[in-house]
């Protein structure tokens, strides 16, 4: 429930919706408990506080797993405050010390209490709490909690004009944000730019509010946060006269999505002052006048306060430019009295100067000089007390941290010389003293690197003659090798050609006459003939069958020899797989299969021997009929005299392409034939070997297809088989060779 992950940036920029979906997708409690507190550590006091606190306390009750009685009082401060109880302040202020000594974050529900003070108007009550909070804060380090406090004190300082205290809070809040929450970290750049605008300084406005806007995660920024910036923009470009860009912004503040029902009334009370703001400015009198009453409604439905989380609901002062606009100088003096009256109720005194200021041009307007005069020395009075007091402060506080900060400065760099001036001493002795050694250890190595490589020097070229045995060993134990094989491979038809031979010429003999030179009759003549055309026949097929094994020892030898061109596998599978079921069923008219391809139609051009890689598929798709044809045999044999059977085996050989992981292709060729046990499986690309019977195959096919893709093509051929269910290869080329 605490530790690292409160610390984690994705903690505290979760999505708020995103987890109450997963809340209701959970089944287990302890899950349940942990989305309930990430969720109340996100929006302590909204309005779905009351439901979850009392899922976390239900669940809590089983399963004991963290002290609840922050979270109880916490229950009881809302429920108080939702009642309208002035103790609902101090239940509140009781929960966070709990959580504090629990030693729990609790960055938005600190920032959420500030609201209970505004709206219970206790002001110098607020400055007092945060500033202890702070203090003890810092004490303990705690980041999050810091951050709060200084996000607090700067809003109070921007509510009674200390602009320059309110930007300094601003910007230490920002900065301590960036360690855990982005989101905070953006707001506090837009409060920063929000006040400078209030100042008037609009650069700097410009400057953060441009700053926070260009970050990628303002598009993550959704609620009140996304409301108070474009309000914010839209004033700034109003005061700069720019009226389409504030009317933008301005849409934009009604535009954002708010999930609250409450909150989504508060952020468009506020949105259409401002739009109706900028439409007197564009004197489009009427349709603000639509806007304001609308935003009328909403207030007094709400009780909206003048100063809240999007910024200050000016109403009233709005309404007052609509009747001067209209020339209604009674309900617009009413609307400026007003406004006036109510900033000094809630202490904004950001506010009642401008006020002030506006009243006194009002009644300079209509002609009243001891009004404007009356306003305008309140205005002075208030604004020369305002400066002095920042003055005095403010200047000399900044001073006095300048100064401070420039001797801590000096004081630190004034240690740093020293310390490297000690250890550059420290390292010159122990120099001198390593290089009297090196002199030493370099005088006696070079005697014996002298003696060490004239050693080497025999040594390697004994080296290099055991070497040129070794590869004239090992290239004479390879011709051996391969001379065997093919004297074995060609012994069986030679033999087979040797023995058809001599019984043809005993038949000859037989046929003229035997030993006792009487003529053979007829009929018997008749059948040397036919037994003499058979034997010939078996000696063209074994003659045959050895020049299949010496052709295929020369294409082993010129595998990967010829010229690459790009070339498109899908045609190539295709016409393979066509090629080698034609062959099939010339040899056997009663064969039959079904044929299956999957080929990637975005496939490209991949640059290959074309007839090598032709040759590899063709032996692929011919040894895979082969298989099926073979299963097909013994499926026949084995239901023999039974019921036809609907799910009878069906032959099926199936080519494939597709772009594989990383920068290759890939060639699929499965067939559902009887399969391969593993110890063939090990031996299947070896030169030679072979399952088929005598005189059907020579074990050349798979070696060199293996060959061809492996060394012609850098590539890999591999199968994968399992008894009763059949075989596939798959071949693996590289792109961009």
């Amino acid at each position: 429930m605490s530790g690292p992950l409160l610390a984690q940036r994705r903690y505290w920029d979760a999505d708020y919706d995103s987890l109450t979906r997963v809340l209701a997708r959970q089944r287990a409690d302890s899950a349940r408990l942990r989305t309930v507190v990430h969720l109340l550590d996100l929006h302590p006091t909204n309005p779905q506080a009351l439901p979850l606190l009392d899922q976390l306390l239900a669940l809590n009750q089983r399963l004991q797993v963290l002290d609840d009685a922050p979270y109880r009082r916490l229950r009881t401060g809302l429920t108080l405050w939702k009642q309208g109880h002035p103790a609902a302040l101090d239940s509140m202020k009781t929960a966070v010390a709990d959580f504090d000594r629990l030693g729990r974050p609790i960055p938005w529900l600190l920032i959420d209490l500030v609201t209970f003070y505004n709206r219970s108007n206790a002001m110098a009550a607020r400055k007092q709490y945060y500033d202890e909070k702070l203090a003890f804060y810092r004490l303990r380090d705690a980041t999050e909690n810091t951050a709060a406090c200084y996000l607090s004190q700067g809003a109070y300082y921007r509510r009674t004009g200390d602009y320059n205290r309110a930007i300094n809070s601003s910007l230490r809040a920002a900065d301590m944000a960036q360690q855990f929450s982005r989101k905070l970290y953006i707001n506090e750049l837009l409060v920063t730019g929000a006040i400078y605008a209030d100042w008037g300084n609009t650069d700097k406005a410009v400057q953060y509010l441009s700053m926070a806007r260009a970050l990628p995660e303002f598009r993550q920024v959704q609620g009140q946060n996304r409301v108070f910036t474009f309000l914010a923009l839209s004033k700034l470009f109003l005061l700069e006269h720019q009226y389409a860009a504030a009317l933008q912004a301005s849409d934009s503040a009604l535009a954002a999505r708010i999930s609250d029902a409450a909150d989504r009334g508060l952020s468009q009370a506020h949105g259409l002052v401002q739009k109706a703001a900028v439409l007197l400015q564009m004197k489009q009198i009427e349709p603000a006048g639509q806007l304001l009453e609308r935003a009328q409604r909403l207030g007094d439905s709400l009780h909206l306060p003048l100063s809240d989380k999007p910024g200050e609901f000016e109403l009233d002062a709005v309404w007052a430019r609509y009747y001067t606009a209209r020339h209604d100088f009674a309900r617009a003096e009413a609307h400026w009295l007003l406004a006036y009256q109510k900033a000094t109720a809630a202490k904004l005194d950001r506010l009642r100067p401008r006020y002030l200021q506006q009243l006194a041009a009002f009644y300079d307007a209509q002609g009243r000089p001891a009004a404007a005069q009356r306003y305008s020395r309140a205005y002075i009075a208030l604004a020369d007390t305002f400066n002095a007091a920042q003055n005095t402060f403010h200047v000399a506080q900044y001073e006095n941290e300048r100064v401070e900060q420039a001797q801590n400065a000096q004081i630190n760099d004034l240690r740093q010389a020293q310390a490297v001036q000690a250890v550059r001493l420290r390292l010159g002795n122990w120099l001198l003293l390593g290089a009297l050694l090196a002199i030493v250890l370099v005088s006696g190595l070079g005697v014996f690197i002298y003696r060490q490589l004239r050693v080497n020097r025999r040594t390697l070229a004994q080296l290099r003659q055991a070497q040129s045995q070794l590869v004239q060993a090992e290239k004479m134990a390879f011709l051996g090798e391969l001379t065997a094989g093919i004297a074995h491979e060609l012994q069986n038809p030679l033999n087979f050609m040797k023995n058809f031979a001599e019984v043809s010429t005993d038949l000859v003999e037989d046929m003229h006459g035997g030993a006792d030179g009487a003529v053979s009759s007829a009929g018997l003549e008749g059948e040397i003939l036919v037994g003499l055309k058979q034997n010939l026949q078996q000696i063209s097929q074994h003659g045959q069958r050895a020049s299949a094994i010496i052709k295929g020892m020369l294409e082993h030898s010129r595998a990967g020899t010829g010229r690459r061109e790009p070339t498109d596998l899908n045609a190539l599978a295709t016409e393979q797989l066509t090629l080698a079921y034609q062959g099939m069923r010339a040899h056997d008219k009663t064969f039959q299969a079904h044929l299956a391809t999957e080929l990637d139609p975005g496939l490209d051009l991949v640059s290959v021997v074309t007839q090598d890689l032709g040759r590899v598929l063709l032996n692929l798709c011919t040894n895979a009929l082969y298989a099926v044809r073979q299963r097909q045999q013994q499926e026949a044999l084995a239901s023999a005299g039974q019921a036809p059977d609907e799910e009878a085996y069906k032959p099926t050989v199936a080519v494939s392409t597709a772009r594989g992981a990383g920068r290759a292709v890939e060639i699929r060729v499965k067939d559902n034939g009887p399969g391969m046990p593993p110890e063939v499986q090990e031996k299947v690309f070896q030169p030679f070997f072979t399952t088929k019977p005598a005189g059907e195959g020579t074990g050349l096919g798979l070696s060199l297809s293996y060959d061809i893709v492996t060394k012609g093509h850098g590539g890999t051929l591999t199968v994968h088989s399992q008894e009763g269910y059949g075989t596939e290869f798959l071949i693996r080329l590289p792109l961009g060779r």
